[in-house]
């Protein structure tokens, strides 16, 4: 059964009426009905004729006197597990040999039965290429942008937060998802092989209470170390942002170790910390990124040996999401 663009179809599973909008394969088609736009297999529309032949001759069966009609529920296929949902469509193109994918389709996908706002923002090296605000309904998916597949390479981060406009009674949950070239890789070959047309990431199963006002843990910290300080005649000056990004301190890491990385990243903070105790500097900003959270834990340990450290903290904000430590420093 074809099918071109412009055509109008029937939806199988939800028997909603709307037209193809896009051609993604052979297999997949772009559909919009009610206003939002999703990917389809073809085995899962119909042309609606026969449903119209269907309505315009069917007899209706007379309720008994004294019977009130059936109302039948129909309820939509869930085709992920509950929660709300990013995902990546691939798209392919025929380079003359081979099918390759050109771009990347972004959905946003609600399989919740509640309503959710959501604000959506892609950077790139911290700098924001694309962000978006909405309201999803329950169940419900929209269409944010495309991506090139060339410019995943550069492993852009793709922020969210989502809320229960619903409950107030809920926490806004937050996070960062960033995909490495050869974890890319690895889902589109299991899509080849498995005949998937996406690959997602679960963002939340389900909103968690919010929690009691947090707690900002304060350190006693211990006897001073006898550690040079840099004098006051150095021409340095301190910084308020330190980015510990290896590709932020070095031009070239190639032929650097993990453990080089490390130890590069730690003398760079252990420097800058004395410079800004030298310029009796009120607070600075570490950006350690997340990752498996091993840098953070670091550099959370420098920072509780140093009695010069007032406090410090790692909550999420808008311009670092968790991937940066907020430092107070104390001087006598």
């Amino acid at each position: 059964m074809k099918f071109s663009i412009g055509d109008k179809v029937l939806l199988k599973q939800t028997n909603e009426e709307g037209y193809v909008t896009g051609y993604i394969n052979d297999l997949m088609l772009e559909v919009e009905a009610g206003g939002v736009s999703f990917p389809i297999h073809i085995d899962d529309i119909d042309h609606p004729y026969l449903k119209w032949f269907t309505d315009k001759t069917k007899k209706k069966k007379q309720p008994l006197p004294g019977e009130l009609p059936t109302e039948k529920i129909s309820e939509r296929k869930q085709r992920l597990a509950k929660g709300v949902y990013l995902s990546f469509l691939p798209v392919y193109i025929y380079d003359g040999f081979e099918e390759v994918v050109e771009q990347l389709k972004v959905y946003l996908l609600n399989e919740l039965p509640v309503l959710v706002n959501y604000t959506y923002d892609v950077k790139y090296a911290m700098k924001s290429e694309f962000r978006h605000t909405g309201t999803l309904h329950a169940f419900g998916n929209v269409y944010l942008h495309s991506i090139s597949y060339a410019g995943m390479n550069d492993q852009p981060r793709f922020n969210w937060e989502l809320t229960d406009p619903a409950n107030t009674n809920m926490g806004t949950a937050t996070g960062v998802i960033r995909i490495k070239p050869a974890k890319l890789f690895e889902h589109i070959s299991q899509l080849q092989a498995s005949g998937e047309p996406s690959f997602s990431y679960l963002l939340i199963s389900e909103f968690a209470p919010k929690k009691k006002a947090e707690f900002i843990e304060q350190y006693e910290p211990p006897k001073p170390r006898a550690e040079p300080l840099i004098t006051q005649r150095t021409i340095e000056q301190p910084k308020f942002e330190l980015d510990l990004h290896i590709e932020a301190l070095v031009e070239n890491k190639k032929w650097l170790s993990n453990a080089d990385i490390v130890h590069l990243q730690l003398e760079t903070l252990r420097h800058y910390l004395q410079l800004a105790i030298v310029h009796r500097q009120e607070r600075m900003i570490i950006i350690h990124g997340l990752g498996k959270g091993k840098l953070r834990e670091e550099v959370h340990k420098i920072l509780k040996q140093m009695p010069e450290i007032s406090r410090f903290k790692n909550e999420w904000s808008g311009r670092y999401g968790f991937g940066a430590t907020e430092v107070w420093f104390r001087h006598h």
